[in-house]
């Protein structure tokens, strides 16, 4: 193994995390250098950011303190630009990081750009500050309205992708939680005071949270990496760039197709994907082969405040199986799966956690082009 390799890990959310501490355990003591790159210093556990616009104190953890014992190195920065003739990553400080091998885990965001007026006046869970800024309006309103009223809006029917017995559990849990429901319109702006729909009704809003659409970073396409319309990097069936194979891309990044379609972006196909990634340049590393990339959904984990939760459990491609779990079962399955990385990152400096639950069986071992 080449034990000058460098290895530079773009974004240390869940994927990129997983990414570098499993490729530090898979080589170590080869001297190879793994650099992780986090605008913060601060561990975003994205999964959690509801608790936090609700209220809710989290853990404050450091992304120093996750990696000790690794040898990993954790730069504090934004990359602004990459060059992969030179393989060179450019970040705001104006400082510069060669690399052999890129990960490119830099995930996505809420997507505020496209509704005129929902960049200024609506709050998103795009971090923890963000969020926490949406909880003291709430605190606010509570304190001027104390029969706080909550309405829904969504295009499409809450849990349409659930079953109909789960579908039907959820929406009782919403009745029963008082909050109103408004599905099929489209919004078209966002006022101070309201949210303006597209029949010209408005809905009057002390706190509008904006959680639909997502965008990525444009760092990969400005590079001239190859993209999809979305900005997502296209990979190939070793989740390696088809126009750079020394960049690998995981997570939110990376456009990935199986035989029954595209995987959306989640934790739970997010993490196995940086377990595949660490294990793939590992070999590469040792002159092995690798054999394609293969996953298979599992659940569909659904939070309906703190006590109560429904489970779909599903097929590979996501669509739903005849299994449900709700109620306090439910709940505790959900904190499990939501605490779940973090036991990972931890247990993963001293050994080979899998976090891939299902390879999807016979849908996933065709491959497309």
């Amino acid at each position: 193994m080449n034990n000058s390799h460098r290895v530079v890990v773009l974004g240390a959310g869940y994927t990129g995390m997983f990414s570098a501490i499993r490729l530090a355990h898979r080589t170590r003591r080869t001297g190879v250098k793994i650099t992780l790159v986090n605008p913060s210093s601060r561990f975003v556990e994205r999964l959690r950011m509801h608790q936090i616009a609700a209220g809710q104190e989290l853990a404050d953890h450091q992304i120093p303190d996750l990696l000790a014992g690794t040898g990993v190195t954790f730069v504090q920065g934004t990359a602004t630009a990459i060059d992969p003739e030179t393989r060179q990553v450019t970040l705001d400080g104006a400082e510069t990081l060669e690399y052999d091998t890129l990960v490119y885990a830099l995930g996505s965001s809420t997507d505020t750009g496209k509704v005129p007026g929902a960049d200024l006046h609506a709050f998103t869970l795009n971090s923890p500050q963000v969020a926490g800024r949406f909880a003291g309006r709430l605190t606010e309103i509570a304190e001027r309205h104390p029969s706080l009223s909550v309405t829904l809006i969504s295009l499409d029917e809450p849990g349409a992708m659930m079953g109909a017995k789960a579908r039907a559990y959820l929406h009782r849990a919403l009745d029963r939680l008082g909050v109103t429901l408004e599905t099929g319109t489209p919004v078209t702006k966002v006022l101070p005071d309201a949210v303006e729909l597209a029949d010209g009704r408005l809905i009057h809003s002390d706190a509008c949270l904006w959680t639909t659409g997502v965008k990525v970073s444009p760092l990969a396409a400005d590079a001239g990496i190859a993209t999809d319309d979305r900005g997502l990097i296209l990979v190939d069936a070793t989740l390696r760039s088809v126009s750079h194979p020394e960049i690998h891309a995981v997570g939110d990044a990376a456009a990935v197709r199986l035989a029954w379609g595209q995987i959306h972006g989640t934790c739970q196909s997010g993490l196995p994907t940086a377990q595949y990634t660490a294990d793939t340049i590992a070999r590469l590393l040792r002159g092995k082969a690798v054999k394609p990339f293969r996953f298979g959904y599992f659940h569909q984990p659904v939070s309906l405040g703190r006590r109560d939760a429904v489970i779909q459990f599903t097929k590979a491609d996501d669509t739903p199986s005849r299994w449900y779990l709700t109620g306090r079962a439910a709940v505790a399955y959900k904190e499990t799966v939501s605490g779940s990385p973090l036991t990972t990152y931890r247990l993963s400096k001293h050994m080979n956690v899998t976090t891939i639950v299902s390879k999807g069986g016979r849908a996933t071992r065709e491959r497309v082009a």
